[in-house]
């Protein structure tokens, strides 16, 4: 599945409704990453094809993309002061902000050891 353009109402209908809640609640029904970035940025254009790879090889987890530039207020809520910057978010755990191009494989590592742990662990609980 390809990367999701994520705009701040999307982000309020799909991922959590900052406007009416205080406890992190995420509606999402697969973990998820929203890269935040600028199309000036040259660092976020070499993450955007490694995440578009990764939205392929991990059908598990929906990759959204959010252009700082345009979604001015969702980068406000999250306090975005470098570009870019990486939302990781687990099904069941609060989320995890990393900020700067991370290589593939660490992408991979968070996205295994964060992301797809609660169903692993759940299997073996069982």
């Amino acid at each position: 599945m390809p990367t999701i353009q994520l705009t701040n109402q999307m982000f309020i209908d799909q991922v959590f409704d900052y406007t009416s809640e205080k406890e992190w609640k995420f509606k999402g029904d697969k973990p998820a990453i929203i890269d935040f970035y600028a199309d000036w940025c040259g660092p976020c254009k070499v993450v955007a094809p490694i995440l578009e790879e990764l939205s392929n090889e991990y059908p598990d987890i929906v990759i959204y993309k959010v252009n700082t530039e345009i979604e001015q207020e969702l980068s406000y809520v999250f306090q975005i002061r470098s570009i870019p910057s990486i939302l990781f978010i687990p099904k069941e755990k609060q989320p995890m902000m990393q900020a700067g191009a991370l290589p593939k494989m660490t992408l991979k590592e968070i996205i295994e050891k964060e992301l797809l742990v609660d169903s692993a662990t759940n299997n073996q609980n069982s």
